[in-house]
Parts: structure tokens; C-alpha cells; sequence
């Protein structure tokens, strides 16, 4: 099964590190991975020019082009943000503006696709649960089941504080013990596992 794990950071810090330690663990359960950043990358904003209703595609030829195909293959999804004033980033909601040219070609593109959130942020409460709350939106919206990590730290994503460092990100245990948590139960939804406390 194949996952795409799409970084919404125009940086290569913390959230890539994140990003890239939640592949790592996905990869070590059986999992084929493939890794997106939008650092360094051109993906403009959705111009919501109804061009991909008619033509199948989206008329702004850039770096998405990069980004659809692992979408359209991938089994499970990972979008990971930094939190950017109580939000997740422009980057981010670019690259889910611009899926609506996936749907258009194929209302069913995503449909029954796995995803999970990751969130980032620079203070403790700093909107990681809003971040994650958008990108379950997306999820829902485009017929993707969102799985979180459950109760007691990992409700609705892995969320993590990275005090603006990456050596912060880095020393945030609570963080990863909610990405193992949310790592486990997206593993468990694609491979359709029911854990043992669930049954």
C-alpha cells in the first residue's frame, strides 16, 4: 500500500523533520512511501476558474503536476503544516485548493483513501488543533476517511510544540507519543485492523 506524505513548510525544519520521522514509522509497518515538500516548489493559489470542470485538468501548469499523480496512487494521505497565525499554511491550502482539479477529472479520486494530520507549531497553543481541524475538513470534503490518535493526547492528529527550533521539535516527546498514537490507528484503518481494545 502506498502513502504520500505532502509537507506544507516552506521551511526544511521542524514540520519536514515530523513529516519525515511519520514516513520512517510507516515504512518500518509495510507501508511503500513517497515524501512532497513545498519548499522550494511553485504551486499557486486555486483561481477557482472552473477551467478544470471543463477540461479535466487544472490550467495552471506547475509544481502540482508533481504533486497529482502520488495523490491520485496513493492509498493514505499525510498532510503535515506549520501552524502560521492559528492556521495551517498558505502552502498547504494551496495544494488542497488545487486537488479540486483531481475531483473534477474524477469524482472519485480520493474517494475511500486513508488521511491523517500533523501540525506544528511554534508555541504550545498555537492552533494545531485548528490546522488539523482544516485539514480533516479537506479530508471529509473530498470522501477521505480521517483517522486521528484517540483519546489522552492524540484526539483529532500528532500534534507537536517545536519552540521555533528544530532542535525543539525534535525534543518533544509528547509530540511524537501522539504521532506513534496517530501513526498506529492510520496503519490499522488502511490495513482494515480492528485493535484489540476496539473490538
Amino acid at each position: 500500500m502506498k502513502i504520500v506524505g505532502i509537507c506544507g513548510s516552506p521551511r526544511e525544519k521542524a514540520t519536514n523533520h515530523v513529516l519525515k520521522e511519520c514516513l520512517k514509522m510507516l515504512e518500518e509497518r509495510g507501508f511503500e512511501t513517497s515524501f512532497f515538500a513545498v519548499r522550494g516548489k511553485k504551486i499557486s493559489p486555486c483561481l477557482h476558474c472552473d477551467f478544470c470542470l471543463k477540461n479535466k485538468e487544472c490550467r495552471v501548469k506547475d509544481d502540482m503536476y508533481e504533486v497529482y499523480p502520488l495523490l491520485q496512487e496513493a492509498d493514505g494521505i499525510v498532510f503535515a503544516t506549520p501552524v502560521y497565525n492559528g492556521a495551517l499554511s498558505s502552502q498547504a491550502k494551496a495544494v488542497m485548493d488545487r486537488c479540486r482539479a483531481l475531483a473534477a477529472a474524477d469524482f472519485d479520486v480520493f474517494r475511500g483513501k486513508t488521511g491523517m494530520a500533523i501540525a506544528v507549531g511554534g508555541d504550545r497553543m498555537g492552533g494545531q488543533e485548528l490546522a488539523i481541524q482544516q485539514i480533516i475538513t479537506f479530508y471529509v470534503l473530498s470522501g477521505i476517511v480521517p483517522v486521528g490518535g484517540g483519546s489522552f493526547g492524540a484526539n483529532l492528529g500528532a500534534t507537536f510544540w517545536s519552540r521555533d527550533t528544530l532542535e525543539g521539535v525534535k525534543e518533544d516527546e509528547e509530540g511524537f507519543r501522539s504521532l506513534r498514537k496517530t501513526v498506529r490507528r492510520f496503519s490499522d484503518q488502511l490495513k482494515g485492523v480492528v485493535p484489540e481494545k476496539e473490538k
